[in-house]
This record gives structure tokens, C-alpha cells and sequence, in this order.
């Protein structure tokens, strides 16, 4: 494995892996008062962000501190780029400063592709932390292995997503983490409902290998997970939806809502959650939610990331 571009076409083998790397790292971490690795140790991690985080940029670094890898942030504010320099002359300097993995987030769908075709002779890998509205593959990996772990009771080791039933509810259209999911859910034999008005569905959405619907009343009581998505208000140019009143009504997720779910079903978000909107103060801070979960998985699967990427073939040879 060179790089973690995104999640369509991924071997479900990979996925596989990786998921199971990060629940043995996450077991092997368990109670350290020390909780540090030495496997990357002499391995530089950039992490170069185009566009703000909280989540994903803190647990690749933390991710990366925890394998004893050198990291070092570059925000596109305090470097070269706001003096005009290209992402593509950026990334050949970093690379040629020793970087050993690129952690990218960036607004233009692609980035990530084109920064591994620029450093393809350079030996550097490349992750995709979300480009545009194309894909963000780490955080469908973290929801899965928080869906792993908690569909099996709290272990995750075995366990897969075969006939598991998830809606993603919300703004799929300006979703990363939605075409993400889709991918590697459908991949691992999840079946995957949308679940939005027509407005927030993608032109094509059709054609891909799920179910859509526009009535979350009635797909609640078959799913065994339902993952909010934040409304993108950031990339929208024009009323997708009347008010964010009426958005909350029909598919905001609320107690009454929480209730028609199943009892083993997990509620999960990616965050930053539009609380009264999106989701309700008192279902996201339910037992049935595993929001702060899959911000702790996060650091596990991109610490397994790191190791597939930088260290698992030196250590097989």
C-alpha cells in the first residue's frame, strides 16, 4: 500500500486490515499510562491543511506522535502558499525536506490524486484527509471500526458489516464523508439507505449501490446505524431546503426518532455537529451515540493507516 487516496474501488482485504490493525493497536494501547509506540520511529509525517479541522488534523498528529513519528503541520496561512506557490511546488519541497507521508486536506476535488502523481518518483506516500466534495477515506475506516466495535457487543476482532442496514441521512450532495462511507460500506456488504431531500442528492446518485429515500420516519426501524451528516452551508449557493426549522422536522434526528430505532442501533456523526438541526443535545449525548467514539477511533485507524503506509512491508521483510 503507497497511498490512501480514497475508498472507491478499495480491496475490501485492505480495508479489512487496516481495521484490524487499528483495533490491535487500539487493545496493545489499553490502559498505558504511556501510550506510545516505537514503530515509526526516524518517520516524518507533514500534515499540509487547505481548509480547517479540528478532528482529523489533531488525530493524524496525535496518530503519528503515539507511533513515535516526527510531525510537522503546515497550514497554507503561515507557508509559502500565501505567497502564491503552487500545492504542486509545495509538495516537492516537503518531499525533498525528508517528508515520509503527506497528510493533505484541500478544497479542490483531486488534490490528493494530483500531489500522488507528483511525488510517485519520490518515494513520499500520500493520504487524503477530504478533497472538495470527492472523498475523506480515514473517516469511513474510523466509522466502520466504530461500527464493528459497537455491533459486536464491544469487540471488534472478527467482526464484519455483512447485512448490516446504515442510513446516512442528510447533505449527501456536498458530502465527502458520504461518497467515502458509500464506498467502503457497500465494499465490506453493508447496505447503505440515503436518506435526504432531493435537493441534497447528487445528480446520478441512482446509479450507485444503494437505497434511496426521502422519509426517515420510515427507514429508522430497519437500520441497524444512522450517521448524520452536517449541512454544508459553507458550499451551498442558493435554498436547498426552506429553513433550517423545516430541515430539523424532517430529518433532523430527535428523541421521538432515537425511539424507532432498534435497540442495538448506533447513532453516529462526523462532526462539527449543528446541534437542533442536525441532531438533537439529548441524542447526541445518548449512550446510543458513539460521536466521542469514533473521534477516539480515529487516532487508531490513523495510526494503522501510518503503519500500513510507512512501516508493515519493512516489517513482513
Amino acid at each position: 500500500m503507497r497511498h490512501l487516496l480514497g475508498t472507491e474501488g478499495i480491496d475490501p482485504a485492505d480495508a479489512v486490515a487496516i481495521l484490524d490493525t487499528a483495533a490491535g493497536l487500539k487493545q496493545s494501547l489499553e490502559g498505558r499510562e504511556v501510550r506510545k509506540l516505537p514503530t515509526l520511529r526516524g518517520r516524518t509525517v507533514i500534515t499540509m491543511f487547505y481548509e480547517n479541522s479540528t478532528r482529523t488534523r489533531v488525530s493524524f498528529e496525535i496518530a503519528g506522535k503515539w507511533m513515535s513519528a516526527d510531525v510537522v503541520n503546515v497550514s497554507s496561512s503561515g507557508s509559502s502558499v500565501s505567497k502564491g506557490e503552487s500545492l504542486r511546488d509545495t509538495a516537492l519541497t516537503l518531499a525533498a525536506a525528508g517528508a515520509d507521508c503527506v497528510v493533505v486536506r484541500h478544497p479542490a476535488s483531486g488534490a490528493a490524486h494530483r500531489l500522488a502523481g507528483w511525488l510517485k518518483d519520490v518515494g513520499t506516500s500520500v493520504v487524503n484527509a477530504g478533497d472538495g466534495m470527492h472523498e475523506h477515506p480515514t473517516q469511513a475506516l474510523l466509522d466502520a471500526a466504530t461500527l464493528r466495535e459497537r455491533l459486536a457487543g464491544g469487540d471488534a476482532t472478527g467482526q464484519d458489516l455483512r447485512d448490516r442496514r446504515i442510513a446516512i441521512v442528510g447533505d449527501v450532495l456536498h458530502s465527502r464523508v458520504a461518497r467515502s462511507n458509500v464506498h467502503l460500506l457497500t465494499a465490506l456488504g453493508a447496505h447503505v439507505t440515503l436518506v435526504a431531500p432531493p435537493t441534497l442528492l447528487p445528480t446520478g446518485v441512482g446509479a450507485w449501490p444503494v437505497t434511496v429515500s426521502h422519509d426517515l420516519d420510515a427507514e429508522l426501524p430497519s437500520q441497524d446505524a444512522v450517521m448524520l451528516l452536517r449541512v454544508q452551508a459553507e458550499r451551498m449557493h442558493g435554498g436547498f431546503f426552506p429553513s433550517a426549522r423545516e430541515y430539523s422536522i424532517a430529518y433532523g434526528l430527535n428523541e421521538r426518532r432515537l425511539g424507532l430505532l432498534p435497540e442495538h442501533a448506533v447513532v453516529l456523526h462526523p462532526g462539527p455537529m449543528l446541534r437542533g438541526m442536525e441532531i438533537a443535545s439529548s441524542v447526541a449525548d445518548s449512550p446510543r451515540a458513539a460521536i466521542t467514539e469514533q473521534v477516539r477511533n480515529g487516532v487508531h485507524v490513523r495510526m494503522a493507516v501510518l503503519y500500513h503506509l510507512l512501516a508493515h512491508e519493512e516489517e513482513n521483510a
